[in-house]
């Protein structure tokens, strides 16, 4: 039984179409430029992921300020202006509900970045030249 459950884990082949879906029309959206808040107007966005839930209903939309940059005033515009992001969703994509959206900023490119810094330190590199 525990099984089963790390199994129902991973999202279904639905969920990722979905929100492969979902991560292309909001680039299309973001791209056209049509927002007005301050905080997301102009500025480059990439949208990295889009996590939908089990039931469709949730998504959380990942992304990346364009050029790097503070991703916090980014992630506030783009809350605010959530409404508008769902009606232009439900235009492009043929879904019976468009998901609430959350947005988060997209850290795996830090992460990756610090991996390839600690594998590049003399430290490291000694330890993996001496295996």
């Amino acid at each position: 039984m525990s099984q089963d459950r790390a199994i129902s884990r991973q999202p279904s082949q639905r969920q990722l179409r979905v929100g492969e879906e979902l991560r292309h029309a909001l680039a299309r959206i973001l791209e056209r430029g049509e927002i007005r808040d301050a905080d997301v107007a102009g500025r480059g966005v990439t949208v990295t992921e889009v996590s939908v839930s089990p039931d469709l209903r949730q998504a959380t939309v990942f992304v990346v300020p364009l050029g790097g940059g503070e991703a916090g005033p980014l992630l506030a515009g783009l809350t605010r202006v959530r409404p508008f992001l769902r009606r232009r969703l439900a235009q492009e994509v043929r879904l019976r509900v468009v998901p609430e959206l959350s947005f988060e900023a997209d850290t795996s490119f830090d992460r990756a970045e610090r991996i390839d810094q600690l594998l590049r330190s003399p430290s490291v590199r000694r330890d993996l030249d001496g295996a």
